[in-house]
């Protein structure tokens, strides 16, 4: 069993900058895919950035490339997701969630089998 916590989300101007981490407890992290997602009110969870299980490839969504990195620590058993010039859109419950083992890629929520409790940002227009 995994559980994943996650932390550093708050309320931040348009442009500004958050990092979101998860760290993980239960299992090591080093062999499972990892995946943040984002749900705003009204909406469906979305796929955010997945980093596989080697840390060799991360995928994202269109909304962020170019905005958001994923990235991970083993070594801390953390997951991290910085994210830069956040827009008002980018508003949202974020999920941290760990997926298959040794799995390269997974963008999609049914790939994902612990997930955390959820971090709220809120970007202020």
């Amino acid at each position: 069993q995994v559980q994943l916590v996650e932390s550093g989300g708050g309320l931040v101007q348009a442009g500004g900058s958050l990092r979101l981490s998860c760290a993980a407890s239960g299992r090591s992290l080093s062999t499972y895919a990892m995946g943040w997602f984002r749900q705003a009110p009204g909406k469906e969870r979305e796929f955010v950035a997945a980093i596989s299980w080697s840390g060799g490839n991360t995928y994202y969504a269109d909304s962020v490339k170019g905005r958001f990195t994923i990235s991970r620590d083993n070594a801390k058993n953390t997951v991290y997701l910085q994210m830069n010039s956040l827009k008002p859109e980018d508003t949202a419950v974020y999920y941290c969630a760990a997926g298959g083992r040794f799995v390269e890629r997974a963008t999609m929520t049914y790939e994902y089998n612990y997930w955390g409790q959820g971090t709220q940002v809120t970007v202020s227009s």
